[in-house]
């Protein structure tokens, strides 16, 4: 191992945090959210980081974080925007724009995908963000590559002066390997502006300027793509089939052939795709399997600009390989026997099925939480009510739907449940109660309860604030302690906005509260508070 190097014992969040900080990261924002959430804890918590005083706070939600870092990137220093894919929804006006404007330190975007849903509400991929933006992408297949990336990918915005984003997948997030690490970390860069500013006011007469600028880019981003030494072709003795591999796909390909991988295969971490290398793969094989965690990207665009030979094409499009849930070992296993057979040096009987002896647990609300409580005084008095409709939210308490609550009715995305409600008061249910978190709240609420107050709604907000962001680990939460005074702020009548301690001994009282507010034939909001019971025994320990 080079002297300068050193090695770290890494989960890939935390190797592409450590690269970042060794890269000379002035600035880190994020919102919380699995299976992105240990990039930011990890540069609050570095000596180094803390040393530079690097800035790494939370932010109130994905999109300011996307703003905030574009703001550091504008000064020429070098920022980074962590986020769960759902949150690229959150950030895609700023995200797609920055595009536009381009970047003068080096800006890395960083979107933590969850297939098989671990912890979200769809499996979507992000490198269609990246390239309907026509942003080039990072895909690290491994936790070096993840530290690795950082650096490069600093470099790549800045000689392109565009961002770059990066694409985490879960298993990669959350899984650790040892990691090649500098032990003299680059100095941060300094304060330098653009030399022109005009690209970053996106009015009409500049934007279609930059418009064509950045088409005609794009065949630049092409060729560092071919020339990325995180994109390779591998020879391979049987040309039969050749195999394109992308991210986290290519370690299960090495693992299933641990003495080496008998087809040709082109490995994509970098895009634009790599046009050359895999021309060349297909010129050279017989056939091609596509092998991708998430949507079948490469496969769609190979099928609509490259199948130049009409070659046969195998992948998620075809069913070789399963299009929902993640991609294993034993699934690209599946694939190949059933395209070669036994041919392919692999044998039936060693696939895996799913174990049928573990026995499911599913997620349930922590004993002594202060959302049950509101759940179950919630419930005794919606039983007055003829169909009542309660909108829920992103958080531990959407787990208020599964038994014994069944207390909530929708959960679509952050803040929704505010203005869902709303909706359904403008049709004329009655009650229409929202339930919502207070980092939720305060991330994509306030403005949809705006939207409540100039109609005076005849609605019911319940924010359920235990002065944290629990379900992602007890981040700080944004609106702690302000919450009533953002509520009055916006608007709510001071007679209905009101607070109460969500406790076992309280019921009684939260029962009459709930009942006034939702017979009261106006917007009201209640702030139902106890502390989360994992912080506060973090806290007890700490002390």
């Amino acid at each position: 191992m080079n002297n300068d190097k050193t090695k770290r014992l890494l989960l890939g969040d935390e190797a592409f945090a450590l690269g970042a900080i060794n890269a000379g990261l002035s600035g880190a924002y994020a919102y919380p959210g699995t299976p992105s959430t240990e990039i930011l804890e990890f540069i609050q918590m570095d000596p180094l980081a803390k040393q530079r005083k690097i800035h790494s706070a939370w932010s109130t939600n994905e999109k300011t974080a996307m703003e905030e870092a574009l703001g550091m990137s504008f000064c020429g220093k070098r920022a980074t925007v962590s986020m769960k894919h759902v949150g690229m929804n959150v950030a895609a006006d700023p995200f797609i724009n920055s595009a536009m404007t381009g970047a003068n330190g080096g800006l890395l975007v960083v979107a933590a995908d969850d297939p098989s849903m671990h912890s979200s509400q769809n499996e979507q991929d992000s490198r269609f963000y990246a390239d309907f933006a026509m942003i080039p992408t990072l895909e690290p297949s491994d936790q070096q590559e993840a530290y690795d990336m950082a650096k490069y990918g600093f470099e790549l915005s800045e000689k392109a002066g565009i961002p770059v984003l990066v694409r985490f997948v879960t298993r990669l997030s959350h899984s650790r390997a040892d990691v090649e690490v500098d032990k003299n970390p680059m100095p941060e860069n300094s304060l330098h502006y653009p030399a022109r500013t005009d690209q970053w006011v996106l009015m009409p007469a500049m934007s279609r300027k930059r418009n064509v600028s950045l088409i005609n880019d794009f065949a630049k981003l092409q060729e560092d793509s071919e020339a990325s030494p995180f994109n390779f072709y591998q020879e391979g003795k049987d040309s039969s089939l050749g195999i394109i591999v992308s991210g986290i796909a290519h370690n299960y390909l090495k693992e299933i052939y641990p003495e080496g991988i008998p087809y040709p295969v082109v490995k994509i971490s970098q895009y634009p795709l790599p046009v050359k290398l895999i021309s060349k793969l297909m010129d050279t094989c017989d056939s091609v399997l596509i092998l991708e965690e998430g949507q079948p990207f490469i496969e769609k665009k190979i099928r609509g600009e490259l199948d130049k030979n009409l070659l046969p094409i195998y992948g998620k499009l075809t069913g070789e390989v399963k299009r929902d849930g993640e991609l294993t070992p034993d699934l690209v296993k599946s694939a190949l026997l059933k395209i070669k057979g036994e041919e392919c040096g692999l044998k039936e009987k060693d696939l895996k099925a799913a174990s049928e002896i573990v026995t499911p647990r599913p997620p349930a609300l922590c004993q002594g939480c202060g959302h049950r409580d509101v759940f179950q005084a919630l419930n005794e008095v919606l039983e007055e009510y003829e169909s009542p409709k309660v909108f829920g939210d992103i958080g531990c308490y959407t787990l208020g739907f599964l038994a014994p609550f069944n207390a909530i009715d929708t959960c679509v995305d952050m803040g929704a449940s505010i203005t869902m409600a709303k909706g359904a008061a403008d049709a004329g249910q009655n009650p229409s109660v929202a339930v919502i978190g207070d980092s939720t709240f305060t991330h994509s609420g306030m403005t949809g309860l705006l939207d409540a107050v100039n109609e005076n709604s005849p609605m019911t907000v319940i924010i359920t604030d235990n002065l944290t962001t629990g379900m992602t680990g007890g981040q700080d939460s944004q609106g702690t302690g302000k919450l009533e005074d953002i509520c009055l702020g916006i608007g709510v009548d001071p007679k209905h906005c009101r607070t109460i301690a969500s406790h076992p001994n309280n019921i009684a009282d939260m029962k009459k509260l709930f009942k006034e507010e939702i017979d009261y034939p106006g917007l009201s909001v209640i702030v139902s508070r106890r502390e989360c019971i994992q912080t506060a025994r973090r806290k007890a320990k700490q002390k």
